[in-house]
């Protein structure tokens, strides 16, 4: 399994306005960006399904843009995942007797496997990735005589 471009670009703009969250200022899109690297036109795609979803709001007017809906700590990577590319936490159709059994244990391997990954997703908020980030930066701006 790999991370979609979609999602990481996502991802990085979420830690963005996680940032500048405590300030209550709503960021435009051209700012996150340019910080991020993310080319203009596609966030604002990005932008618009989060808010469908509910992960952050709009605000219109000179002094418009996008913020978080929530609190960084109430936002898990799961939430922005499923948001974007429609995860499913929930098992499959149970449908024993018209599958084989070789089929059924590489159902449950899957399924298996799906839990884990979801339930990783679920423990990490947007605050956790910045409380990361920031540790790993003061990490590269040590440096030893």
């Amino acid at each position: 399994m790999e991370l979609s471009c979609k999602s990481q670009y996502a991802i990085l703009a979420l830690l963005e306005m996680a940032t500048h969250y405590e300030s209550g200022e709503p960021m435009q899109i051209r700012q996150i960006a340019a910080q991020q690297d993310i080319p203009d036109r596609y966030l604002e795609q990005l932008l618009a399904t989060l808010r469908r979803g509910g992960i952050v709001k709009s605000q219109r007017g000179s002094k418009g843009g996008y913020l978080l809906a929530r609190e960084p700590w109430k936002i898990s990577v799961f939430e922005i995942l499923e948001c974007l590319e429609g995860l499913d936490i929930k098992p499959g159709e149970d449908d024993t007797n018209s599958k084989s059994v070789d089929s059924s244990i590489v159902d449950e391997i899957w399924q298996e496997a799906r839990q884990a990954a979801n339930a990783v997703l679920q423990k990490h908020s947007l605050q956790a990735l910045c409380q990361e980030r920031d540790s790993r930066r003061q990490l590269n701006i040590m440096y030893y005589i």
